[in-house]
């Protein structure tokens, strides 16, 4: 009988084996700033990713891995969606603002998917779907065009934005705990990095 290697199956990183940081979520000036040059350039598949992509906080693998039953309710796209974690097998809510509905519509319309589709198919438009890798390129591409160094940024970059703006408006680490799907409290911590962000603030704010 051979051993289980014990490894997890579960949502394999992209970069598994390279040396990486902590990446950088994004500004809103940055956020507006790409989602504007997606405009322009009228790519719907890129806009609705980017979009969606901060809107639900999602890990890479859960993200690329949607189906439009996922975020539609019949052909209409509802104001939230819910999706199981592959990592902790748990499930997580997210909102879908105006913004990225209409987004998601003109991409669903465009290509024509159905309910049982992935959001954002594969190359081939078969039974595979965008992979992270490809998201991650896509990720690169993003922040390269509005001149950020892409060696801080990735797709964790995309699940932190949301989170951290929230965080910085209120300060409510259960809310951002919640809305990342964490189950513990400390993890939110170490995710946002919230005690350094924090204690660096103050120190700004301290005369010696």
């Amino acid at each position: 009988m051979k051993r289980s290697s014990g490894r997890s199956t579960a949502c394999p990183a992209w970069n598994l084996g390279k040396l990486v940081g902590q990446k950088a979520p994004l500004k809103l000036k940055e956020i507006w700033s790409i989602r504007v040059r997606l405009q322009l350039k009228g790519d719907s598949r890129q806009l609705a990713l980017f979009d969606l992509a901060i809107d639900s906080k999602l890990r890479a693998c859960d993200l690329v891995g949607l189906r439009v039953r996922d975020v539609a309710h019949g052909m209409h796209i509802g104001s939230r969606g819910c999706v199981i974690q592959r990592k902790t097998k748990r499930p997580v809510q997210f909102e879908i603002t105006p913004q990225t509905r209409d987004a998601l519509v003109a991409w669903i319309d465009s290509q024509k998917l159905s309910l049982d589709d992935h959001l954002f198919p594969g190359r081939m438009r078969g039974p595979s779907h965008l992979s992270t890798r490809q998201y991650a390129r896509l990720v690169k591409a993003w922040v390269l065009s509005i001149g950020l160094d892409p060696v801080n940024y990735g797709t964790h970059s995309m699940r932190r934005t949301k989170a951290s703006l929230i965080y910085q408006r209120t300060k409510n680490l259960r809310a951002v705990q919640l809305l990342l799907g964490h189950s513990k409290i400390e993890s939110t911590v170490r995710y946002l990095g919230v005690e350094v962000d924090d204690a660096l603030s103050l120190a700004e704010q301290t005369e010696a």
